[in-house]
């Protein structure tokens, strides 16, 4: 850089510095920074005592995580509220006043504060820092154009510019496609708000409720869509050909799609499943957790969730263990010696059938029958019923298994195994040979 260059350099800071305290020596520049200070202090004092007062109400709602989310979110930045409250007071009363007659300081002070207050509040909302980080930088962007007073030329740029298809402006598509993502993201909130409502009422069937919910979803986003499109004024017409793509589509690629979901329809209307009951489908035994507009959730014993398409559901043969009822009846086989009193033995089994906890023996007693004389054993079946198969049924006959094998023991009833006798054709002769012994072969013996 050569001496001339610096000379300009200094003289353009020179100059910076004398508007700078020309700007900041004005009464009314003085009394607006005055205004700003005095909002400040009182709002950082009022936020702190507010925030103690209303962070304990808030916190005692219950079942509404995202409502909480919101009202927290807020509450932490309470001071940007009362800033931007005590600004806009101020500007009214100093535009009422007349004097100062430029009060753009207090305007831009109460524009920043108000803007910082709800882009920092939604980007902590929410969960997808992704989607903060882009609604932060269009925020700031149209902040920065609005206090610069440029809005009108770039809004004249975008208008000029047009979408041949569907014949509207850049600057139409632009705040209507804002306004079409609040609303469906409004019509996403507003209708998972209803849905949490509806589970709650006691009154409906769980596949109503979920029926209701889902319909109420769905609801909301066609109605969310057709006001996207009135906004947008597109002209129908011109989308004949992409609605005929669609189609094609749809009846091809999303053919699966639109399968599962009328199946899921089907299901919730003719409630042959629902939240809760305990089924078997081919090799997935569990109960199911959710039903979904494409699939169903079914929890398994092992913690497993598989995700079973609607349409299996429709097609396939489905093992519902609770559609009417709760109770399921399990049968446990087993023998006894022919030493044993057949009498004895039935009235052990079933007192030892319903003395373990998860048996429905108030719902219908244990009961045993003597079903055949076997080989060995005197064969018998106890059966008895439960009411929650979704605990499992391999624990709860093991656990009665466990009981008839305690009350055999202790009441000298044995439990016979096969004995096998073994009879040679031919005599058989035994030798005891020593260690020295070698055979023809020159193998030596084994020993014993």
């Amino acid at each position: 850089m050569d001496e001339e260059s610096i000379e300009q350099l200094v003289e353009q800071t020179r100059t910076f510095y004398e508007v700078s305290l020309e700007y900041l020596s004005s009464p009314e520049i003085l009394f607006q920074l005055g205004i700003i200070v005095v909002a400040v202090v009182p709002a950082w004092l009022l936020s702190g005592f507010v925030e103690k007062k209303l962070e304990g109400q808030a916190r005692r709602i219950h079942g509404m995580p995202g409502l909480l989310r919101v009202i927290v979110a807020f509450l932490r930045r309470l001071e940007w509220l009362f800033i931007a409250a005590f600004l806009g007071i101020a500007y009214v009363a100093t535009r009422v006043a007349g004097w100062p007659e430029s009060n753009n300081l207090i305007y831009g002070a109460m524009y920043l504060s108000a803007a910082w207050l709800l882009i920092s509040a939604v980007s902590r909302i929410s969960r997808r820092k992704s989607f903060a980080k882009l609604f932060a930088v269009i925020a700031w962007v149209y902040v920065a154009i609005s206090l610069l007073g440029v809005t009108d030329e770039i809004r004249a740029i975008f208008e000029s510019a047009t979408i041949p298809v569907v014949e509207i402006s850049m600057w139409q598509a632009f705040t209507s496609l804002i306004a079409v993502g609040i609303l469906l993201w409004l019509s996403l909130k507003l209708g998972n708000f209803l849905d949490s409502r509806l589970q709650t009422v006691e009154d409906l069937t769980p596949s109503l409720r979920v029926l209701f919910g889902k319909i109420t979803r769905i609801s909301l986003l066609v109605f969310a869509v057709l006001i996207g499109m009135q906004v947008l004024n597109l002209n129908l017409t011109a989308l004949t050909v992409l609605s005929g793509a669609v189609g094609v589509g749809i009846g091809f690629g999303l053919q699966k799609v639109v399968s599962n979901f009328i199946s899921g329809i089907i299901i919730l209307m003719d409630q042959s499943i629902k939240p809760g009951d305990t089924i078997t489908l081919g090799d997935t035994f569990g109960w199911i957790r959710e039903l979904r507009a494409r699939f169903v959730s079914v929890v398994t014993r092992d913690g497993r969730e598989y995700l079973i398409p609607n349409e299996d559901f429709i097609t396939t043969q489905v093992v519902n263990w609770s559609f009417s009822d709760q109770f399921v009846r399990l049968d446990v086989p087993f023998g006894v010696s022919y030493d044993s009193d057949p009498h004895e033995v039935i009235r052990l089994a079933k007192e030892a059938a319903a003395a373990v906890e998860r048996v429905a023996s108030h719902y219908k007693p244990p009961v045993c029958w003597m079903t055949e004389f076997g080989d060995s054993s005197i064969n018998f079946l106890l059966r008895f019923w439960i009411n929650d198969p979704q605990h499992g049924l391999t624990n709860v006959r093991g656990a009665v298994m466990l009981a008839l094998w305690d009350s055999f023991k202790e009441n000298g009833i044995n439990i016979p195994f096969p004995h096998r006798e073994v009879i040679m054709r031919t005599p058989v002769t035994v030798q005891q040979g020593t260690g020295e012994d070698v055979a023809q072969d020159g193998v030596p013996p084994r020993a014993g």
